[in-house]
């Protein structure tokens, strides 16, 4: 599989990255100015995505992606607990919401959504 982890933090990405990178492929963007570009030219099967980053929001974002790529699948990961922004992730479309101090929750997302091996 391959991620798109979408967030400011470098420490962060990095966390992100040392999770999946053994068995995955992992791109990085530091904002979300740069998550619509970065989607088309990997083609991940996964974006994980941050809500606050400084330029471009990840809900604006996931928005310019889910509009070219309705099949995107979409994660955010927040430190936020806020309503709105729980909110505004489902209106997109997103597969789901986690909070970073309970990052561990997104593996069950992405199983849950993982392609079926054909019968034998």
């Amino acid at each position: 599989m391959k991620f798109l982890v979408v967030d400011d933090s470098e420490c962060w990405r990095l966390f992100v990255k040392s999770l999946f990178e053994s068995n995955h492929t992992v791109v990085e963007c530091e904002d979300g100015a740069q998550a619509l570009t970065a989607y088309v030219q990997h083609q991940p099967d996964w974006v994980l995505m941050d809500v606050h980053m400084p330029r471009v929001d990840g809900l604006t974002a996931a928005r310019q992606i889910k509009a070219q790529f309705p099949s995107a699948r979409i994660v955010f990961v927040s430190q936020f607990a806020d309503a709105g922004f729980r909110s505004e992730a489902e209106k997109i479309g997103a597969d789901g919401y986690v909070f970073k101090e309970d990052f561990l929750q997104v593996f069950p997302i992405i199983h849950s959504h993982a392609p079926k091996p054909p019968p034998t």
